[in-house]
């Protein structure tokens, strides 16, 4: 059996990539904050941006749940705070992006790293951004979790390097962050208009297209020798 552990997976393409990545021969754990009835998958109900409890659960589990012939972690959850200037976000949201954006996935990624020792295969896929690697003004913080999941992935194919570890940037994908990005004040989000012109342009991917582009990345058998990649580039 196949174990995959895919966060944020209530909605978008989370949810996606849990539905491309079921089958009879795999396992597939999904973490968000609230349950999806029809996704097929053991739904953890967990809020990352308290993420203490997710990666002691995982822990736990993995204690429990040996034997497998591969086992992947998805870190693909992330918040988005109401785009504008960081001197006009308050503390709390804040605070949630960094943890979910950031703080769940590092925690995460040591409850697998500890938890899969001996597994034949094991991959890390960190869903990252453009945006980590350019910074964008009213975004200051989405960027720096996007930034450090990259330098994360750096880092852990370093000191891990029998797993395959990959930060990927996924391209523009329509989903409710897109909503939210077209949504925003222009006097405090200068991008607004260029997220716009891509919905205008029908430049979006759908989710579904970017699951299946990212499933077939992870059976690539170079998975983990591009650290940091664009899967419009792969």
């Amino acid at each position: 059996m196949h174990l995959y552990i895919v966060t944020g997976s209530s909605r978008g393409l989370g949810a996606a990539l849990v539905k491309a990545l079921a089958g009879p021969a795999a396992t597939v754990i999904g973490i968000a904050r609230q349950r999806t009835p029809e996704l097929p998958a053991e739904q953890w109900p967990l809020d990352l941006a308290d993420p203490l409890p997710a990666a002691r659960r995982l822990q736990d589990w993995l204690a429990a749940h040996t034997g497998w012939e591969s086992a992947t972690l998805i870190n693909n959850a992330a918040l988005l705070s109401p785009p504008g200037p960081l001197a006009a976000t308050s503390l709390d949201e804040l605070s949630a992006a960094l943890r979910v954006g950031l703080e769940a996935p590092t925690l995460l990624c040591r409850a697998f790293l500890a938890g899969t020792a001996g597994v034949p295969q094991r991959r890390i896929l960190n869903i990252s951004s453009g945006l980590g690697r350019r910074a964008m003004a009213g975004s200051a913080s989405y960027c720096a979790v996007k930034a450090g999941l990259d330098h994360l992935s750096r880092a852990l194919s370093l000191e891990e390097p029998d797993v395959g570890v990959v930060s990927l940037a996924p391209g523009v994908i329509d989903t409710d962050m897109q909503v939210q990005l077209r949504g925003a004040d222009p006097a405090r989000f200068p991008e607004q208009a260029r997220f716009q012109g891509l919905k205008d342009g029908g430049q979006l991917q759908t989710a579904a297209d970017t699951a299946a582009a990212i499933v077939r990345f992870l059976a690539r058998p170079d998975f983990g020798k591009t650290v940091v990649a664009d899967i419009r580039e792969a």
